[in-house]
């Protein structure tokens, strides 16, 4: 991707990539589309007209075609969104198989998700990575921006989910809209951008540096944005030139965009600004700006700049501010405005300062204070590396895709803790044993004992027998085959990946916990009893020695340490796609800790009246229902609220 070209190559093309890259390798996905519009223009990339472009086995861009084959940037697409909407629809209508979801970044494709979602039943997730609400407040209000505003609040109102970056965008911007998100806004975090694997044709801007300054011995400040005001590049270059103490500390390098794209009036304002600051007296030998850069050029600035120099990210307002986790993850210490999001990453990393981005003199100052003090520098460069590890995009992609997986759907599937869930009241038992004779809904349990066990208990309670059983906290799914009962292979070979069972017990011998009896341990699982804090150190423990395991604590004393891929909700997954079911589709019913995840992850949820204190801190969310009935007689309430407690109707035929 060549980045820089227009005023929509930016931070949010690079958002996009990543996480699209991400989630096709996720091991529940089978097929990633980035869909966009088609276009041509002087001066752009061929490929823009590429009808489709296949990026790995999992993963393609598929453009759209409308009779206007302009380039169009995103203030006027709303002349051609009809028209690209009609288009996108007929593309649909030609799959062999229709999407899961559908992920719209920004308003104008949200208005496309939502007659998507009318015609064909997709539900539609968006992300607005920059909503106009804040950029009314920093840039005033215009006709265009009320209009993207209204386009804004139907997006958000309308959504399944959301997804946005920061908890100022999850508490406040999002708010700003006045319609409610309950249960359906979630902060995902992205991933550090990734760098450019393909080998360098030639030599980097940083290694031409000394053609350019006149002393290549100092340290660099660095700033790469669009060349648009609200970006405010301008306000970094005039700080750097009204401070001499600044100019004789760093050389400044500016990578504003490729000079020679279409590029808008205001960009060819920024940069007509820039380059005569560029080439005054002054500042010339210190003050670079490289008419185009790829991918290659940003890295290797960013690791020059990380020997004693500093990121400038200075924008009126940054919605999140990518750069900042690049340059973190780099080791160079960062100067970033104070609005949005790099007060979140700043604050979290403590790898920069903050400033005003209007006040010029501040920005100087806050630059002068890094590049005069080493010590402070390093510690900053450290924190940033160190702290950048919680940016992660397969971090992103598995909780986004969960996500996706558990938008409700029609139901399609119940799946049922056993004790204290179905179990407890005679009455109830024997009511969901006949609902369940006159019920064709697929059925089954997922509980916390062994095979065996289970057997005999729903035996004990006069409860059915389900199509499937789900043993051992999720880490076993029992089919019934010919042959009987069979445990399911591809599950249990699925739970070995960054599975060390060995070094798991040997890891939690020193914290002393008595072991659960020997007939609950299993090849993915093992038990002890203990109280919460327990559980806390277990998990503390595993964390610092970097083992993977998915820790549960259920019944205020059980203590289940299971391999990172297996639990309740993964079982459950992985049994409903035997179904061709998205997680979505299916009803989660229980009353412990151990319950926590399907009910986190079905995308409908039975907590049943009786439930422990450890079910309290479950999100309220759409689909998950807090009922009051206990036991059975509660599961049986949830049913009948999603409408499935009437008998199937009976078909008969006369001689």
């Amino acid at each position: 991707m060549h980045y820089g070209i227009t005023a929509d190559t930016g931070g949010h093309i690079a958002y996009i990539l990543d996480a699209a890259q991400a989630q096709a390798a996720n091991i529940d996905v089978d097929q990633v589309s980035i869909v966009t519009r088609l276009f041509e223009g002087a001066g752009l990339s061929l490929d823009h007209a590429r009808p489709s472009e296949r990026l790995s086995d999992t993963l393609t861009i598929d453009r759209i075609a409308t009779d206007d084959r302009r380039y169009l940037e995103k203030e006027a697409l709303a002349d051609d969104l009809s028209a690209f909407t009609e288009a996108f629809c007929a593309h649909l209508a030609r799959l062999s198989r229709l999407p899961d979801v559908i992920h719209a970044h920004f308003s104008d494709a949200a208005a496309v998700a939502v007659e998507a979602r009318r015609r064909f039943a997709i539900p539609f997730v968006y992300t607005p990575h920059a909503l106009g609400i804040d950029k009314r407040q920093h840039h005033g209000a215009s006709p265009a921006l009320e209009g993207r505003i209204a386009a804004e609040r139907e997006a958000i109102e309308k959504a399944d989910a959301l997804i946005v970056s920061t908890q100022d965008e999850a508490e406040r911007q999002v708010h700003g809209y006045e319609v409610s998100v309950a249960g359906r806004i979630h902060r995902i975090a992205p991933g550090v951008p990734s760098r450019d694997a393909s080998p360098a044709r030639r030599a980097t801007l940083a290694d031409r540096l000394g053609e350019c300054v006149t002393d290549d011995t100092k340290p660099l400040l660095l700033a790469i944005a669009r060349p648009v005001p609200k970006k405010n590049l301008g306000a970094l270059a005039r700080a750097y030139a009204a401070s001499p103490a600044l100019q004789d500390a760093a050389n400044l390098v500016i990578l504003a965009g490729q000079h020679d794209g279409p590029g808008s009036p205001e960009e060819h304002e920024v940069l007509a600004e820039l380059q005569a600051l560029a080439q005054s007296p002054g500042l010339r030998g210190r003050f670079v700006l490289p008419p185009d850069h790829d991918g290659h050029d940003v890295a290797a600035l960013y690791d020059r700049a990380a020997k004693g120099g500093v990121f400038v990210n200075a924008a009126l307002h940054e919605p999140f501010g990518l750069t900042l986790i690049e340059a973190a993850a780099a080791g160079v210490p960062v100067v970033a405005t104070r609005h949005g999001g790099p007060s979140e990453i700043v604050g979290a990393l403590d790898h920069g300062l903050l400033v005003e981005p209007r006040d010029e003199d501040a920005i100087a100052k806050a630059c002068l204070a890094i590049l005069s003090d080493p010590a402070r520098h390093a510690r900053m460069s450290m924190a940033g590396r160190e702290g950048s590890a919680r940016y992660d995009w397969h971090r992103y992609a598995a909780e986004s895709v969960a996500l996706y997986a558990r938008l409700p759907r029609a139901p399609g599937l119940l799946a049922s803790d056993i004790d204290h869930t179905l179990t407890g009241c005679r009455a109830g038992a024997y009511a969901f044993a006949q609902w369940r004779q006159s019920s064709d809904l697929p059925f089954v349990v997922a509980t916390g004992r062994c095979f065996s066990m289970a057997r005999a208990i729903l035996s004990q309670w006069g409860l059915p027998e389900p199509d499937a059983f789900i043993t051992d906290v999720g880490t076993r799914i029992m089919l019934k085959s010919q042959r009987g009962w069979q445990e399911c292979p591809d599950f249990s070979a699925r739970l070995n990946q960054d599975w060390n069972r060995k070094a798991v017990v040997a890891a939690l011998k020193p914290l002393r916990l008595r072991p659960q009896p020997r007939d609950t341990a299993g090849p993915h699982k093992v038990s002890y009893f203990g109280t919460a804090e327990d559980a806390a150190r277990v998990r503390e423990t595993l964390a610092e020695l970097g083992l993977s395991a998915k820790t549960v604590f259920s019944h205020g004393r059980l203590i289940d340490v299971l391999a990172p891929l297996g639990g309740k909700a993964a079982a459950v997954a992985a049994y409903a796609r035997r179904l061709n079911l998205p997680m979505g589709a299916c009803i989660a019913a229980g009353d412990s800790g151990n319950d926590v995840d399907m009910l986190e992850g079905c995308g409908h949820a039975i907590v049943v009246g009786n439930a422990s204190d450890e079910l309290d801190g479950l999100p309220v969310r759409d689909g998950l229902m807090r009922v009051a009935g206990n036991h059975a007689n509660g599961v049986l309430e949830g049913l009948d609220r999603l409408g499935l407690t009437h008998p199937a109707p009976v078909h008969a035929s006369a001689a």
